[in-house]
């Protein structure tokens, strides 16, 4: 633990405050949307536009960010929106204010991701981002495990009162923003240019940008388009059978899995290699659709979350830290932010394109072909070199 700073100790603390507020209502989140009219088509279009949107401002206030010279205020900004988006929820089932409260959270994200994994990077080398960027991602699916939790014993006592949630999360998400106060800015030499930034800075970044950095993003990118948002994952649980407790119980099994695999896996990395290991989850990630697509009992459904929460463990927090280390250090937080946008735009297709595939064609092909498509992208990666 002597490679995790006080930075990284806050920011961690920050995230498992803010995931805890998230999480909280993440696996409702479907269940919800289904209870004031929601068709899964529309859930598809709501989750991939707010997805979509946040990708794109990540990339604005990424590079502002590296303009600036300055990271704590889009962190600490970033985390406020989040959290006051949270009640806006509930306030009206108009199908234009839901989108507009989810895409304020999504907004909030935007604003922050850039600039906190820019002070991530900045807080370790080379030779320890796998296991800074995992403690990161474990504390963060820490709070993934909590507010899930809360949310079974609340609705335990209150069934299908999803509402009132969305108030209660509100707590934690103002811890989180108390807590980011405590960051201290380093200072940092503006960077010079006189280059406007706009929402679709991200284009010009790209066609600049490192070729091992396009390469890889490429690969990422491709698996974005295919890998939609887990609340499919959370409706095939509740299509198999399972309870809305049942749901969210494997849900925080899931988060659990990866919060306590994160920290080792990123140790395990930096010793073996991240392209190694970002491979190793892709064929987890497989795994997991495949079964998910044959599957039909509780036992599978459990053993699936399982193998889900080491994909994700040994892919989300890697892949992040891989960008970092190609990408030059004053540029971090456009890079990312670049990777985000386009990545977020690839996640509107791919949650809309898995409604309208479900939809169609049934939950079988939704599954099987974001299954083959990891298998592609991971003999992509096979043969790539210099990543």
């Amino acid at each position: 633990m002597k490679h995790i700073t006080r930075t990284v100790w806050i920011l961690s603390l920050v995230s498992l405050f803010t995931d805890t507020a998230s999480e909280m209502l993440y696996p409702i989140m479907p269940l919800y949307l289904k209870s004031i009219g929601f068709s899964i088509v529309l859930i598809g279009i709501l989750e991939g536009f707010a997805e979509a949107f946040a990708g794109l401002s990540k990339s604005y206030f990424g590079k502002l960010s590296d303009k600036a010279g300055k990271r704590v205020p889009f962190v600490q900004i970033g985390y406020l929106l989040s959290t006051i988006s949270k009640p806006l929820m509930a306030i009206s089932i108009i199908p234009l204010w839901v989108f507009f409260a989810r895409t304020l959270d999504r907004l909030g994200k935007g604003i922050r991701t850039g600039a906190r994994d820019a002070l991530l990077s900045d807080e370790a080398t080379p030779e320890t981002k796998g296991r800074v960027f995992g403690f990161h991602r474990s504390m963060d699916t820490l709070g993934a495990v909590l507010g899930p939790l809360f949310a079974l014993l609340y609705l335990y006592y209150f069934p299908a009162d999803y509402r009132t949630l969305f108030f209660i999360a509100v707590i934690p998400g103002f811890l989180a923003v108390f807590s980011s106060l405590l960051l201290k800015e380093k200072v940092k030499p503006k960077k010079s240019t006189k280059s406007k930034t706009t929402f679709f800075s991200f284009v010009s970044y790209w066609k600049k940008s490192p070729a091992a950095y396009r390469k890889l993003a490429a690969g990422l990118l491709f698996f974005a388009l295919i890998n939609s948002s887990d609340i499919f994952l959370l409706l095939k649980a509740k299509k198999m059978g399972l309870s809305d407790t049942m749901v969210i119980g494997v849900y925080i099994f899931y988060n659990l899995i990866y919060a306590i695999f994160a920290l080792p896996i990123g140790i395990l990395a930096d010793k073996i290699g991240l392209k190694t290991m970002l491979l190793t989850g892709l064929i987890f990630f497989s795994f997991t659709y495949f079964g998910m697509a044959f599957g039909e009992s509780l036992w599978i459904v459990i053993a699936l979350f399982f193998t889900y929460g080491i994909y994700a463990a040994s892919f989300e927090g890697i892949s992040k830290a891989m960008i970092t280390n190609i990408s030059n250090k004053e540029d971090t937080a456009t890079a990312v932010g670049t990777f985000s946008a386009f990545q977020s735009i690839a996640a509107l297709f791919a949650s809309a394109l898995a409604g309208f595939v479900w939809y169609k064609f049934g939950s079988f092909v939704a599954f099987v072909i974001p299954a083959l498509g990891a298998l592609a992208v991971f003999f992509y990666f096979l043969v790539l070199k210099k990543i």
